[in-house]
């Protein structure tokens, strides 16, 4: 699962190496530390180098706290795939003129290949589950036992809120119009004058955001109709229709 990474940073045996196995987990953790990320001085890598220590997870856990892996103790191949990734970076930032000459890989003749860089992907590989699954974690999606609805939901996520046109959308300072509480009948009071201003603000809010569901119900509708208002006949079937 972790093969290629471990290859990149010149790992002894990368094709052996089981993240289950306590012993090999915590020897490439300080791996890790010693010659490739280097976030503790040497004298305080103590704690996380004492691997058959019983506290030796409290260190780890401050451990990747400490880089600000969004990962913890209990998601063992997610974090360790985030410091192999971390890792991979300071290689390459420490060796820049070595890797920047690197000539890329032969590109393929097959044009539909080169259309859709997705074509080959493998939805069962541990390595392509690991990533989608770290990245779910880090723009809190919920977890999915599909990886592919998974990645959709991240591709959605990532265009309807953090593409350009959607920062630049939400940094637009968009000035409301005024509205006059006191014309506006609550329905109930609350025996507090702040708390009943709270709720007429809170109904205002929801009503707004019923109106979005409804424009948007409406979108839906009118491509629904787009569709089904422009049949096809198909002469062999006798029979309108798609």
């Amino acid at each position: 699962m972790f093969r290629r990474k471990l290859s990149a940073l010149d790992y002894h045996n990368p094709e052996a190496f089981d993240c289950s196995d306590d012993t090999q987990f915590r020897n490439c953790i300080v791996w890790l530390e010693d010659q490739k990320i280097r976030h503790y001085k040497i004298e305080d890598r103590g704690n996380l180098r004492n691997i058959p220590s019983s506290d030796w997870p409290k260190a780890y856990q401050k451990y990747l706290q400490d880089v600000n892996c969004p990962f913890g103790v209990q998601d063992r191949p997610e974090a360790v795939d985030w410091l192999l990734g971390l890792a991979v970076r300071y290689e390459y930032g420490d060796n820049v003129e070595k890797y920047k000459n690197c000539q890329p890989l032969a590109a393929s003749s097959n044009s539909d290949r080169a259309a859709d860089p997705l074509i080959n992907l493998d939805s069962n590989s541990p390595d392509f589950k690991a990533g989608v699954t770290a990245l779910a974690n880090i723009l809190k999606i919920q977890r999915h036992d599909d990886y592919l609805v998974m990645l959709k939901a991240i591709r959605i996520l990532i265009q309807e809120r953090l593409s350009p046109e959607a920062i630049a959308k939400a940094n637009q300072n968009s000035e409301g119009v005024p509205v006059a509480l006191d014309k506006h009948i609550l329905g109930f009071d609350t025996g507090d004058a702040t708390l009943n201003e709270a709720a007429q603000i809170l109904r205002l809010l929801h009503i707004e955001e019923l109106r979005e569901l409804q424009t948007k119900i409406n979108e839906a509708i009118v491509a629904v109709q787009a569709i089904i208002a422009d049949p096809k006949t198909d002469h062999r079937l006798g029979k309108v229709g798609r």
